[in-house]
């Protein structure tokens, strides 16, 4: 058995204790087509007040949507539909998204339309060329936003606000006069959903088919020490490794990223389940505008928690375990069984409700859950590191072909390695 001690941060605590995630109150609601199947969302920050609906808010939104840490994914593949302010169609935050999952919602001018709207040209355009839909409400067809309409892949028809003779002469006129596929909103009767469908509407939203539902939408919040170093890393154009380091000392930073990139949303052919995938696939301006945002919508800082310091101690164990024994790329998976060990405790979920959140390889899903294979047996040795189990610890250690005076030394190393984090940057 070792004699090494664990750290203090060894024993995790239980998952309301450790306060790791932050919520966020996201409502969506469906848009259907005319055989009611859901084509897409649309996502309302229900956190704030609608008066508060900001530029900085559209940002959070999305980035929150997307980075989602709950059982329940917000949308799925479908479509996100988000409504933005004009000031935040050029936020970067729009680089880390697969413009094809998404629809911009874009406000209308008001009184100042003559004026702007040409202004505001160039910007819409050059989000339509990068392939983002755009809809708009129904002042879209109005003479003013003329410049507008060759835009539009969708406009939204209000119920609440339109006579049926007016929605029957803008629905002409958008037939004529754009490709946009047309949206009646708000409604609420079904003598509204027949009128609409009659004149040759063909997707809806509304209480009438569904009302806005509620979903707590929590982040895993990384310590903000990791992310300024993060950034300072990026800014100063460090190596690969050096990205890689900081990634792997916080357990939130580590499951943030996989989250985001393996998220429907980020739009990537095949699943990434390394941290060195990731960062190389982001690149480092990606990575920057994701580092931003994830300081904008965490919560005041401090030292990691301690079952995510937990996490990491344990995952960088069973790497350096696992490269006795394993190939380099195997390591690898090591220290992704070990890190993401404690989701369960971080996110306040089962275990298995947690590992589906990400797209983790079979062997390491199979580690996590049932305590299988070579990663299995590395993540039941390193478990009896920190219980003081000495059957497991023996039994793990017999199976692996691991002597204790391994083990003891990568146990050193490792809480070496994790504590080092602290007096970097």
């Amino acid at each position: 058995m070792p004699t090494i001690q664990p750290s203090a941060a060894a024993a995790p605590p239980s998952p309301a204790a450790h306060g790791s995630t932050t919520g966020a109150m996201i409502a969506r609601q469906a848009i259907v087509n005319d055989q009611q199947a859901v084509i897409g969302y649309e996502l309302f920050n229900r956190s704030r007040a609608a008066v508060d609906h900001t530029a900085a808010s559209d940002v959070i939104l999305v980035f929150t949507a997307l980075s989602h840490a709950g059982t329940e994914d917000l949308v799925g593949k479908k479509l996100i539909f988000v409504n933005c302010t004009h000031e935040s169609l050029a936020g970067g935050h729009l680089e880390l998204v697969d413009p094809e999952k998404v629809v911009l919602e874009i406000p209308p001018l008001g009184h100042a339309a003559a004026e702007e709207v040409s202004t505001r040209l160039p910007i819409l355009t050059e989000l339509r060329e990068r392939g983002f839909h755009l809809a708009f409400n129904h002042t879209v067809l109005q003479s003013a936003y003329a410049p507008w309409l060759p835009l539009a892949d969708y406009i939204k028809l209000d119920l609440s606000v339109l006579a049926p003779d007016q929605l029957a002469v803008l629905i002409n006129y958008a037939g004529r006069q754009s490709h946009a596929e047309l949206i009646a909103e708000k409604v609420e009767t079904a003598q509204q959903y027949e009128m609409a469908a009659s004149k040759g509407v063909q997707l809806f939203q509304g209480f009438w088919f569904s009302r806005p539902a509620l979903v707590e939408a929590k982040l895993l919040n990384p310590g903000q020490h990791s992310i300024v170093q993060l950034i300072n890393l990026v800014r100063n154009q460090a190596s690969t490794d050096e990205i890689e380091e900081v990634l792997k000392k916080d357990a939130g930073l580590a499951f943030n990223l996989m989250r985001l990139i393996n998220s429907t949303g980020f739009g990537l052919a095949r699943e990434i389940t390394s941290f060195r995938q990731a960062v190389m696939l982001m690149g480092l301006k990606k990575l920057f505008r994701w580092a931003a945002l994830l300081l904008t919508a965490s919560r005041s800082g401090g030292p990691p928690s301690a079952v995510g310091q937990t996490a990491v101690v344990r995952g960088r164990l069973m790497e350096l375990l696992a490269l006795e024994i394993l190939p380099a790329e195997e390591a690898d998976q090591a220290f992704v069984v070990g890190i993401f060990s404690l989701l369960d405790a971080m996110l306040g979920m089962p275990l298995a409700s947690a590992v589906g959140l990400l797209h983790v390889p079979q062997p390491v899903a199979e580690a996590l859950l049932q305590r299988t294979g070579t990663l299995g047996q590395l993540l039941i040795l390193a478990e009896a590191c920190e219980s003081h189990d000495d059957a497991a610890f023996d039994q793990a250690a017999q199976q692996l072909g691991l002597t204790s005076q391994q083990i003891n030394w990568a146990h050193l190393q490792a809480l070496a390695w994790a504590d080092h984090l602290g007096d970097e940057g």
